[in-house]
């Protein structure tokens, strides 16, 4: 019987002695695209993964002892409580969750200008806000926002996605100075354009203004234009090892471009290379 209860005993020890030397990624809007990529490259690596949907779904990712699906809203205060609180110690963030609705600045409902910012911005930012504080306790963390390559350069039609987008750059930048203090880094992912992700399909479910007297032949030449491109583009994996090297790497610069066409753009732009 002791030895039967000793045994169990270091069972247990050694199970939770494996689980604290786990690194622990939270991770944002995994239904698809780069925030699935991304938990399915951490959970390759041995990390445990909280991987957060809004409408979860157990079937996406491999099954594993290391997987959590959550269920968040980031624009739900209530939802960010809970989330919090279930997911418990978090070594890394990633905010990741977004959405488009391109369309001529004029023709956009400030109703979509808001859903736009509650999300790409407001979302990541009261995020952040309930993870900080253990991070600042326990002295180590790691904040990964995800925005985009768009913010680069001027475009027509995602004018105020660009703009929520590069909000949330501005913000990073003061954060990171204010929470390093503390041991806690923080960086930026911007991806480029990506066929691999359903974001440029659920964009179009957003788009406005096609058959606008005045902006319709205009946007239905943006449109055919950004389809013929042949230039470089993203792929999921891009964003996935960016994030990753933001979440290992303390030597990473702030800015992180992730594809080939997003590291163009940031050399265009005079802002360098992720690989410097």
């Amino acid at each position: 019987m002791v030895a039967s209860t000793a045994a169990a005993i270091y069972r247990s020890a050694s199970f939770t002695f494996e689980r604290a030397l786990l690194k622990t990624i939270m991770i944002t809007g995994c239904s698809s695209g780069f925030g699935l990529e991304a938990a399915r490259y951490f959970l390759e690596r041995d990390w445990r993964v909280l991987a957060t949907m809004r409408t979860p779904r157990e079937d996406l990712l491999p099954p594993s002892e290391r997987l959590r699906v959550l269920q968040l809203d980031v624009t739900d205060a209530q939802s960010i409580r809970n989330a919090i609180e279930a997911a418990g110690s978090i070594d890394v963030l990633v905010n990741n969750a977004g959405f488009g609705a391109p369309a001529p600045f004029e023709l956009t409902g400030m109703d979509t200008v808001r859903a736009l910012f509650d999300t790409n911005t407001f979302g990541t930012m009261a995020l952040t806000q309930a993870v900080l504080p253990q991070m600042r306790a326990r002295q180590s963390g790691v904040v990964v926002n995800v925005t985009s390559s768009v913010t680069y350069k001027p475009l027509p039609l995602v004018g105020v996605y660009r703009a929520a987008k590069a909000a949330v750059n501005a913000f990073t930048e003061s954060l990171a100075s204010e929470v390093e203090p503390f041991g806690i880094r923080v960086r930026i992912v911007l991806p480029g354009s990506s066929g691999e992700t359903r974001f440029r399909d659920t964009a179009r479910t957003h788009l406005r203004g096609m058959d606008d007297a005045v902006y319709g032949e205009f946007m239905r030449q943006a449109i055919v234009r950004m389809s013929e491109s042949t230039g470089p583009g993203t792929r999921m994996r891009d964003v996935a090892e960016a994030v990753w090297r933001a979440a290992t790497d303390v030597s990473t610069p702030l800015y992180l471009p992730a594809g080939a066409d997003a590291e163009q753009w940031a050399l265009e732009a005079g802002c360098g290379s992720a690989r410097n």
